[in-house]
């Protein structure tokens, strides 16, 4: 396998990232105020949200379930017992003046995921993964606008996050957003968390530092901070990473910072220097005891776990003998991969290869159900076309009673409003033309209309019988199915 290519040809980029996801929860982390998207600001906020006197945070048992299955899911270590901290530091959303997060105990270490970047298997690191809430929104849009101001809405205070920190494994902005994407999706099939982007629920803060190539040491590193999109992450880094270099060429020292990322201009600046952690004075929050995990919930957990992607990816190519290509895109969210299984089930039991019925189920999906989803921005789940429909289209197809041509519009339209596609079929008179003598006359008759290349078909000139089926399936509106006229043509040229 040849080495990855450079991302700088001076220096060798070192990259480690910082995820927090919100976890999928109905409440917050440590309060019954509710975990809701889309909410009046400051209307989803507890006493506890807020750090009242005389209220007791209570721990979300399943924020502590969910970051065990994810823990899991990444073949991290589940320690048997963590404790919750209090991480100080002063900004306007954070109304309690410190964020209830775990430090020196966290909830699991020491796992890995791998990724795949250019054809190259990457096993990456995972350091850590600990539990604590996330903060408020500040909202300056009215100051930026060049009204006076700026607002703080509470109704994210206490949401409970998931961090997983790792390892500086990563050697370019490609892999780190390769490994981003694989952790989403490895989190959503394993119901941690939706991590949808546009609601701030998969965040990333990344770590870079540059060192000449060949050198062991770490170079200084900077962070950039709530990164919210694959792109972003990518093209930030980029420009950090020249910035760094200009640095360095210029013969001075990167400064330890945290850094903002001007999208418009593709460029970093630093916001302030860096905080280490004696900076946020931890110490263990004295209204939470130690969280102490019994080893058989584990293990339940463990086993509770659906199949993650890496291995129904190898179980789709193993089963059914699809390409890699497909497997990947089969397997892009677990309910799509469902989907497409439920399909294969659905499909009438026919002699010959036993892939051969997944690869057709596979082409449709491939070709039709997923640019319907790409059109609509949607997941398969919020479409109404059931798997045993698509498997029913198919069917008719392959039994020659619907030509695909006038079959693929049926996708979009079960996928709009549901339904029977036989009986689309029938109401729209889209049964195939199967009858040889009404298929013969429309042959004759392409053949009197164009002799010429009839002509050049008899000579050995392939592209012409192309065109006369052309001319065949118009004058059959496309019922008509496409290897009987070809046959059909064949013959009725050669007799001429």
């Amino acid at each position: 396998m040849s080495p990855a290519p450079a991302a700088h040809p001076d220096y060798e980029v070192v990259i480690g990232l910082e995820v927090h996801v919100h976890l999928a929860t109905e409440s917050k982390l440590f309060s019954p105020a509710p975990v809701r998207y889309g909410d009046a600001p400051n209307h989803d906020v507890h006493p506890v949200d807020l750090g009242l006197p005389g209220v007791l945070p209570v721990l979300n048992a399943r924020a502590v379930d969910l970051g065990i299955r994810a823990a899991l899911a990444t073949h991290c270590k589940v320690h048997p017992r963590s404790i919750f901290a209090r991480k100080n530091y002063f900004y306007p959303d954070l109304p309690k003046g410190y964020q209830i997060s775990q430090y020196e105990e966290p909830l699991a270490t020491g796992g890995w995921l791998e990724i795949e970047v250019d054809g190259r298997a990457i096993r990456v690191g995972v350091t850590r993964i600990h539990l604590e809430e996330d903060a408020g929104k500040s909202i300056h849009e009215d100051a930026i606008a060049g009204r006076e101001g700026s607002h703080v809405d509470l109704n994210r205070a206490g949401v409970p996050l998931l961090e997983i920190v790792s390892e500086p494994d990563l050697r370019s902005p490609e892999e780190a957003g390769a490994y981003l994407r694989a952790l989403r999706q490895t989190l959503r099939y394993a119901g941690v968390s939706d991590a949808d982007l546009e609601k701030g629920q998969f965040r990333c803060d990344a770590n870079v530092s540059l060192r000449r190539h060949g050198a062991s040491a770490l170079g200084t590193r900077t962070e950039l901070k709530n990164l919210n999109s694959f792109r972003f992450v990518e093209d930030a880094l980029r420009a950090e990473i020249r910035r760094q270099a200009a640095v360095l060429d210029a013969g001075d020292s990167v400064q330890q910072a945290t850094m903002h990322y001007d999208s418009e201009r593709g460029t970093t600046r630093v916001m302030r220097t860096k905080e280490n952690a004696d900076d946020y004075r931890y110490f263990p929050d004295p209204d939470l005891i130690p969280l102490a995990l019994d080893p058989a919930a584990v293990e339940a957990a463990r086993r509770a776990l659906p199949e993650l992607p890496d291995a129904r990816r190898a179980r789709f190519a193993r089963e059914y003998g699809l390409p890699a290509y497909d497997t990947s895109l089969l397997t892009e969210s677990r309910a799509l991969a469902d989907f497409f299984e439920a399909a294969v089930r659905s499909m009438p039991a026919r002699s010959g290869e036993p892939g051969a019925t997944a690869k057709r189920v596979a082409n449709w999906m491939l070709r039709d159900v997923l640019a319907q989803l790409k059109e609509g921005d949607r997941e398969i789940d919020a479409t109404r076309l059931a798997p045993e429909a698509l498997a029913k289209l198919v069917a008719l197809v392959e039994e020659g009673r619907v030509t695909a041509a006038s079959a693929r519009p049926l996708v979009a339209e079960l996928m709009e409003r549901g339904g029977d596609p036989e009986a689309l079929v029938r109401e729209r008179g889209l049964e195939a033309v199967s009858d040889a003598s009404e298929i013969e006359r429309a042959a004759d008759e392409a053949i009197a209309a164009h002799p010429d290349v009839a002509a050049q078909v008899r000579a050995g000139e392939a592209k012409g019988l192309n065109f006369l089926m052309g001319q065949v399936m118009k004058r059959t509106g496309g019922k008509a199915d496409p290897k009987r006229v070809r046959e059909i043509l064949a013959r009725r040229v050669a007799a001429r």
